[in-house]
């Protein structure tokens, strides 16, 4: 990686006004540019005052580890060296969360249902802070972001161009925790798991190193869009992609889905000094329906594999992961396409209910509900749930919607 040499200080691409940084137990981490040699100290300025041990610039960087930070704010965050001084302004501290994926997770807050009364409500979540990554691809791994597309803000006009998904879910969570949440929107449309992915990780499933295009070339997203952010200390991750896997690679994503998360855990625990969990929360959203009476088998393989072929999440494969459910939110008039369903707000709540009961230990039903009893006889099935289940009488329809059994 080419080191930094122009000698000025300031912080690293990502780190701005109105951010929010990781809260206590975890410790933020915050790094930037300098004059080669010189001792930076950070200092902190708000509700408690702070004061780093120095770091040494070495190769154009410095990088110091903060003592943890209860929620709240807000705060002066200062870098200083000899001659130099740079500060961030209203800065939080809360939950930080990367949403990551293709174009369903790109999807815009101004393209979904009731876009206008989502938008109008927005100003009554000004500790709810987002920041989205310019879309930018390499082939090699980048310590900084080549850009950023929109720079951390407090909800304003420019919310409309923001991740649906991703703003609706931290809007949620905030209702839930009242203390800030910081939204990192990482994304691009029409783009495989392979791109977001490392070396590593495509190894571990015997993933060629390049791809047959532009888009399919093997890690240049994980180079451009997801290492350089590995420093940030992060609470967790949501992510909402598969679709351009239903024609490419199909038959490896039960194993390149979750061997990219593992990877992402591991890169962002070291990456941040072990303050980024080493098994951080992970949500997805399992593919919606496309195009209904298809007898193309991509997009069923795609949900099977999201789950690495266990039909649910989180299970002994996939730990600490969550999923909401989205077969059953179809949007057969989407002016952006089927593909593109534009009711993000019950993908959103349910993600919430997944993240509340894995990365925040509440006792909120998310999962199922699965059958734990079946007898049959000549006349009926008899069904015992493991949770109450409500049942809707129709007078003109009867729907028993049964999974694949398998006899041995």
């Amino acid at each position: 990686m080419k080191p930094f040499t122009d000698g000025n200080l300031y912080f690293a691409s990502y780190y701005g006004d109105a951010m929010v940084l990781q809260k206590s137990p975890e410790k933020a981490v915050l790094w930037g540019h300098g004059p080669e040699g010189e001792q930076v100290t950070v200092f902190l300025l708000g509700p408690i005052k702070q004061k780093t041990s120095p770091a040494t610039v070495t190769n154009g960087i410095w990088k110091v580890t903060l003592d943890p930070v209860e929620a709240g704010g807000p705060y002066n965050v200062t870098a200083v060296v000899q001659n130099s001084t740079a500060t961030l302004t209203d800065v939080l501290f809360g939950d930080v969360w990367l949403c990551g994926g293709q174009s369903n997770m790109l999807f815009e807050v101004s393209q979904m249902f009731n876009a206008s009364g989502e938008l109008q409500d927005a100003d009554k979540y000004p500790h709810v802070r987002t920041m989205m990554v310019a879309l930018n691809r390499s082939d090699t791994e980048l310590l900084d972001l080549i850009g950023v597309d929109l720079l951390w803000s407090m909800p304003t006009k420019q919310l409309s161009q923001f991740s649906a998904v991703c703003w609706l879910f931290g809007r949620y969570m905030y209702d839930i925790l009242k203390y800030p949440v910081g939204l990192v929107e990482s994304c691009w449309g029409g783009t495989p798991i392979e791109a977001w992915s490392s070396s590593r990780a495509l190894q571990h499933c015997g993933l060629e190193r390049t791809g047959s295009n532009h888009y399919e070339n093997n890690s240049v997203m994980w180079n451009s869009m997801i290492h350089p952010l590995l420093n940030m200390t992060i609470k967790g991750a949501i992510w909402y992609q598969g679709e351009a896997n239903t024609d490419y690679h199909r038959d490896k994503y039960n194993c390149s889905f979750p061997a990219m998360i593992d990877d992402w855990r591991m890169a962002f625990h070291l990456g941040s000094g072990k303050q980024t969990a080493i098994d951080f929360p992970f949500g997805f959203v399992q593919l919606s329906t496309n195009q209904k009476g298809s007898l193309d088998d991509g997009f069923p393989d795609i949900r099977w594999h999201q789950t690495a072929d266990f039909g649910f999440a989180p299970n002994p494969r996939m730990k600490r992961t969550f999923m909401a459910v989205a077969l059953d939110l179809p949007d057969a008039y989407s002016p952006y396409g089927t593909i593109h369903p534009r009711d993000k707000q019950d993908v959103a709540r349910r993600l919430t209910l997944g993240a509340r009961a894995v990365a925040y230990n509440e006792d909120v039903p998310f999962l199922g509900p699965f059958p734990s009893q079946i007898m049959s006889s000549k006349m009926y099935v008899n069904i015992t749930y493991d949770q109450n289940v409500s049942v809707k009488t129709s007078k003109d329809i009867f729907e028993v919607r049964l999974a694949v059994v398998y006899s041995v």
